[in-house]
């Protein structure tokens, strides 16, 4: 650290931190007992001193994790060497590289305090750690590192001598570095796709800004965290120079939507949004005023892209590592000091994020054939026809069974097409229903009369498959329980006497909570079988599928079998010979809801698919 304002602001954050520590209450008590607890985190001293395992991130994983340790000058000054802290923290990377599936490690600068050439050659060495096991990492100079009135094109330094490009040079994951070998790129894979870690110098020249934007050109459809020294100065705020940055070469570059920077003290965050109209996420993360300059904290990103998120945790395996010996009273305070600003969430699409520069091609519709597969008895799908217009005449059962559809309209409501979709649907269309309660009005589609729908009653099992989607202005009191695919003809009429016996003898419905649910009368039972699912949001697609292997039946959520589906053995659909419903819910023979939303193709087999023969496949 460079400034004495930057120093009062950190210990006046000190003072008023948060006191939620990253360990239980019990770790405080330095017990043995702690270094069990805190196992998940803690290096144990046998653990330390084992021979590290071999570094082998998986690069499908859609978990994986990034590691940031940000300036560790104070361990490194003049007579002061102590690289145990350090060397603690790589260990710890190789220990737990994969359970934490670690793919890279980036050090934000200010290795040493002075960049003499002793300094140096002790980080120099901890490093040797990862050069050993073939570890993927970039480091960048600090102010402290080289002369702080310099640029890039500062030329020979102890620095340069140790971390240079030639230190690089082989690895994997190396990717270039500047002429000048103060700036440099790497490239690893996670969650099946490339990721470019751009590390910079302390200040870049114009040289060194040409260079970055070269780099950024020739990998334009790669995400990019950029590392640099000094970019965020505390919460919300950038420094000069991290504005310039901002200006110069993150803002015109969508694919930057991460940067990390150390410097100034206490960590803090800031988002921005880039010229694209997306956020950048630029986070100060550094310790050096905190017990043992930090003892080389490291901070731990989590990606996991299928929750779209990135879980952010700050640890220091070299104290935590001390844990079973006691802890002294500073490093007790130490560990509390972790809280909020270094711990917590970033929520990210990382689809969406990323669409800008690297958009995921839409699925291609596929044609019936191969939607058609051995069993189905019918199959309905939307597109081809203009947005908004009317749907008129009979919309054909693709299957060739004859089991076609016509428009019933009520209260003078009608039908319209839609080119919107499920992005795994095989049609690339939908039926836009506007339903509406109070007084009951919209349109439905029904099976024509004599269609060999009406009277199967699926004795050896069936899959029933449809893709929905709920509009914004959804409303329970006026759009709850109406059907997206159902079977008129009553409970009572087939003899089913159990529960009430107006209800329709099958319907896959949307309650008040819009939770899908299978409501039907099987051949073997009186009463009602219903499977529920959870609650689905508003403007999205899903995908449904209700599958009974001849015995039992389950509900599927996006090709996910929900939680409450009855154990009973559940044969067959009980049948009086009358049509099926698409977006319409009879009771007592009568219409009672019509759907408000769209409905996508409309799939029914006359056995059980597996999962992975679902429309959504």
């Amino acid at each position: 650290m460079c400034t004495s304002h930057a120093h009062d602001q950190g210990e006046a954050a000190q003072a008023g931190a948060g006191r939620r520590g990253f360990l239980r209450a019990t770790a405080l008590l330095g017990a043995a007992a702690t270094a069990a607890a805190t196992a998940g985190v803690a290096l144990s001293a046998t653990a330390e001193a084992a021979p590290a395992k071999a570094w082998r991130p998986d690069p499908d994983s859609r978990r994986f994790t990034l590691a940031v340790m940000p300036d560790t000058q104070y361990l490194f000054d003049g007579p002061s060497l102590d690289k145990a802290p350090v060397e603690a923290s790589l260990r710890y990377l190789l220990e737990h590289g994969k359970d934490e599936n670690i793919v890279f490690l980036s050090h934000l600068g200010d290795l040493t305090q002075n960049g003499s050439k002793d300094e140096v050659a002790a980080i120099s060495e901890a490093f040797g750690l990862l050069d050993r096991r073939g570890v993927g990492y970039s480091v960048l100079a600090g102010n402290h590192d080289v002369r702080s009135s310099t640029t890039d094109q500062r030329g020979a330094t102890p620095y340069l001598d140790a971390f240079g490009p030639e230190r690089f040079q082989g690895k994997p994951t190396f990717g270039g570095a500047s002429p000048d070998g103060y700036n440099s790129f790497h490239l690893f894979r996670a969650g099946g796709r490339e990721w470019l870690v751009l590390a910079l110098d302390w200040r870049l020249s114009e040289q060194g800004y040409a260079w970055a934007a070269d780099v950024l050109a020739q990998h334009p459809k790669t995400p990019v965290v950029l590392t640099t020294h000094e970019l965020v100065v505390e919460d919300d705020a950038l420094s000069a120079y991290g504005q310039q940055l901002w200006d110069r070469l993150i803002d015109g570059h969508d694919q930057i939507f991460l940067t990390l920077n150390g410097h100034y003290w206490p960590a803090g965050r800031a988002t921005r949004k880039n010229a694209a109209g997306h956020d950048v996420h630029l986070h100060l993360t550094n310790y050096q005023n905190r017990y043992f300059g930090g003892a080389a904290m490291i901070r731990l990103y989590r990606f996991d892209l299928d929750r779209g998120v990135i879980d952010v945790e700050t640890v220091s395996p070299w104290i935590l590592g001390r844990a079973a010996k006691g802890l002294n009273e500073l490093e007790r305070q130490e560990i509390e000091l972790s809280g909020a600003a270094d711990r917590f969430s970033v929520d990210i699409d990382f689809a969406a994020r990323f669409a800008g520069f690297d958009p995921v091609p839409a699925r291609a519709a596929r044609p019936v054939s191969k939607v058609v597969v051995p069993g189905t008895v019918a199959y309905w799908r939307f597109d081809g026809h203009a947005d908004g217009s009317a749907v008129s005449g009979t919309v054909r059962d693709l299957s060739g069974r004859g089991n076609d559809l016509t428009v019933v309209p009520v209260g003078g409501g009608t039908l319209g097409w839609s080119s919107d979709h499920h992005p795994d649907q095989p049609g690339h269309g939908s039926l836009e229903f506007q339903g509406f309660k109070s007084p009951l009005t919209g349109a439905y589609l029904r099976t024509v009369d004599g269609a060999p729908l009406n009277s199967a009653t699926f004795k050896a099992g069936y899959t029933i498959e449809a893709f929905y989607r709920l509009p914004a202005d959804w409303d329970p009191a006026h759009h709850a329980w109406s059907g997206l695919v159902g079977r008129t003809g009553t409970g009572g009429a087939a003899g089913k006497t159990g529960d009430d016996p107006d209800e329709p003898l099958a319907t896959l419905s949307l309650s008040n909570d819009r939770e899908p649910q299978w409501a039907m009368r099987p051949l073997n039972q009186q009463g009602i079988a219903t499977n529920w699912g959870q609650e689905t949001p508003l403007e999205t697609w899903w995908h449904l599928a209700v599958v009974n292997d001849g015995k039992h039946t389950t509900l599927y959520v996006e090709g996910c079998p929900t939680v409450r589906n009855p154990k009973a053995a559940a044969v067959g659909i009980a049948s009086v010979g009358l049509p099926w419903l698409l977006g319409g819910y009879a009771y007592g023979d009568k219409i009672d809801q019509i759907l408000h939303g769209r409905l996508g193709d409309v799939r029914i087999v006359e056995r059980a698919l597996p999962v992975t023969s679902f429309m959504n496949h």
